[in-house]
């Protein structure tokens, strides 16, 4: 059974619900005996009652758990430092959705009480990673665990790009861009832009035009382990960007080569017991609960 002793707390920076379910949480680690260390964006916030303060990145390095509050993107900054280490990761929603964060705020104190006790499951999530590539020199790099997403930026501009997968041709788009997803993103932006939800337990990548030119272009899905590259057309006008997770991005060049795939580290995520996707999809998607419910 593992044993979590040295737990580290990240939060949402400038919520105010987060600080009091952080403020809970390190009483109540505290009165277990768990050593306490919190992350320090947020300790600051705090007033003081940070018993331990290290930056994300020592975290990784030197907790058994790590426990995020706050919404799914502050999950996803975690995961993407995190994931580098092996440190699992705990989520408590006090965002909006909360597809990863699912430990509501009124059982804090129960359920992460049952995780300690080892009444937990777990998963691996994969990342992707991204490069771009300018004149046979990397420029750009990028991790995310949602998506990477080929943009315009501010100005909204068609984007003409070639698409390679395991460097095979597939197409030449023009299109306001491309989201690259993997199953924990497709519940996402993807979605948004009309991909199909995949099971985070799918070994798959989907591939989403935003807005394509030709309507025949639909969302495809593939293996995991492709090589996706894009090419962006010597004839752009606009300077593409590309976004990791939409928290972090890049300015692509005409005839910058995109590269992207999945990443070798793995994000391990831990749940309370009875973890279910389908249920967690009827209640933040709205779907129908069973006939005569």
């Amino acid at each position: 059974m593992p044993s979590f002793k040295t737990i580290g707390l990240i939060g949402r920076l400038g919520s105010a619900n987060a600080l009091i379910t952080l403020k809970r949480l390190i009483r109540f680690l505290q009165e277990r005996g768990c050593r306490v260390i919190i992350e320090d964006h947020i300790a600051e916030s705090l007033l003081g009652q940070a018993p331990e303060v290290m930056s994300s990145e020592q975290m990784g390095r030197t907790c058994d758990l790590v426990i995020v509050v706050g919404g799914d993107g502050s999950l996803l900054g975690a995961a993407r430092v995190l994931c580098a280490y092996g440190t699992p990761v705990l989520g408590v929603n006090r965002g909006r959705l909360g597809f990863l964060t699912d430990i509501a705020p009124d059982e804090v104190e129960t359920r992460v009480g049952d995780v300690l006790d080892g009444n937990f499951e777990s998963e691996q999530r994969f990342l992707l990673e991204m490069d771009i590539v300018r004149d046979g020199e990397q420029v750009a790099s990028g991790t995310s665990l949602n998506d990477v997403v080929l943009h315009p930026g501010k100005a909204i501009q068609m984007i003409e790009f070639e698409l390679f997968i395991n460097d095979q041709f597939v197409y030449t788009l023009r299109a306001d861009g491309l989201i690259i997803a993997t199953p924990t993103g497709s519940t996402a932006y993807a979605l948004s832009g009309g991909g199909p939800i995949l099971h985070p337990g799918l070994e798959a990548i989907e591939l989403v035009p935003l807005c394509p030119h030709t309507l025949s272009s639909r969302p495809i899905v593939v293996d995991a382990s492709s090589r996706i590259t894009l090419h962006v057309g010597e004839t752009n006008d606009a300077f593409p960007h590309v976004s990791c997770d939409g928290q972090s991005q890049a300015v692509a060049r005409p005839g910058d080569i995109i590269h992207v795939a999945r990443k070798a580290a793995r994000l391990r995520l831990i749940h309370p017991i009875g973890h279910d996707f389908y249920d967690i999809c009827r209640s933040k998607l709205g779907w129908s609960n069973r006939l005569g419910e």
